[in-house]
């Protein structure tokens, strides 16, 4: 019979593969998008909404005609709607995953790189899911699942270590809290992240029709929001994630100081941690009070977010330090 390390290595690959799938589904929402005609888009109701005009220069969050419409003329979202079910399905395969590792090792399961990748990305998806059931952001399921795929499927085939013991500075009520709410608060970048990359490919879009262009970009764009749309909301997630971030440093110097006897020690870990809330700073200061909106805005959502995974996936595995707890020999 195998063990529960064995069972959570196999499902952590079941939820990877099925996250593929999902990936594939979304993919082929967004070729079903951007085969829409204008008049799906720019129905009256989506006018009102605050999506499309008559030119096609933004669409609401619902992703109009991704699948076609059925027989009441109401737009179907097939290939959307499979790729959310492959994500909830692969998010509940993943949930056992980290569950069993867990079990197996006997306490939280992100005490290494390798359980944090696992943790990081399985509150991505649950965040997006969340999400799902207020705004319809399916438009970036691409983003999201294959974000997801690829952390996962790296930390599966580079960082898996065995179950070990905790080292003494991680037994602490702060392994608990300081990685969970720094996990929570990156799945918030995460999301203001695709929705800044989308923000720039609509902008480009608009702007070259105000020219007189037609047909710009991808045609799947005609389906999304508007540019402040996009902005917006990547705006509003990012000022959730930087609360959890000050957070993630205050619970950092709190154990800091449990662990080692001082707050702050500039140690290679700290100081990224510190360089990434600066970014994230920066970009609410700049957009709020400098008027830093529209393309600038977006660059640095998407420069902040470039830092996050730097420091996953550069800083543990390469820099050492007093954080240097990857379980990578």
């Amino acid at each position: 019979m195998p063990d529960l390390d064995s069972i959570s290595i196999l499902t952590l690959w079941t939820a990877i593969a099925v996250y593929a799938g999902s990936f594939i589904a979304y993919a082929f929402d967004l070729a079903r998008r951007s085969s829409a005609t204008t008049a799906d888009v720019a129905t009256p109701a989506l006018v009102a909404a605050g999506g499309a005009d008559a030119r096609g220069a933004g669409a609401p969050a619902s992703g109009t005609a991704a699948g076609g419409k059925g027989k009441s003329g109401k737009p179907r979202f097939i290939f959307a709607r499979i790729g959310t079910a492959l994500a909830i399905l692969g998010w509940l395969f993943h949930l056992t995953s980290a569950l069993t590792r867990g079990f197996a090792a006997g306490r939280v399961p992100w005490a290494n790189l390798y359980e944090f990748a696992m943790i990081g990305t399985l509150l991505i998806m649950g965040v997006y899911l969340v999400v799902l059931t207020r705004i319809d952001l399916r438009y970036l399921g691409t983003f999201i699942s294959g974000l997801v795929v690829v952390l996962l499927g790296a930390a599966a085939a580079n960082f898996y270590v065995a179950v070990t013991p905790l080292v003494d500075p991680l037994k602490s009520v702060w392994l608990v809290i300081h990685v969970f709410v720094a996990s929570l608060s990156t799945a918030l970048f995460a999301l203001a992240f695709a929705l800044s990359v989308m923000q720039l490919m609509q902008s480009r879009r608009e702007r070259r029709i105000a020219e007189g262009v037609e047909n710009v970009g991808p045609g799947f764009l005609r389906t999304l929001p508007n540019t402040a749309r996009l902005e917006n909301m990547a705006y509003h997630f990012t000022v959730v994630g930087f609360i959890f971030w000050t957070f993630t440093l205050i619970a950092g110097s709190i154990w800091a100081q449990d662990a080692w006897g001082r707050y702050w020690g500039f140690d290679v870990k700290e100081t990224w941690t510190f360089i990434i809330w600066v970014l994230y700073a920066g970009y609410i200061h700049a957009r709020a009070t400098r008027g830093w909106r529209g393309n600038p805005s977006a660059w640095l959502s998407i420069t902040g977010f470039t830092a996050v995974i730097f420091n996953f996936a550069i800083v543990n595995v390469f820099f050492k330090g007093l954080h240097a707890y990857s379980g990578l020999s």
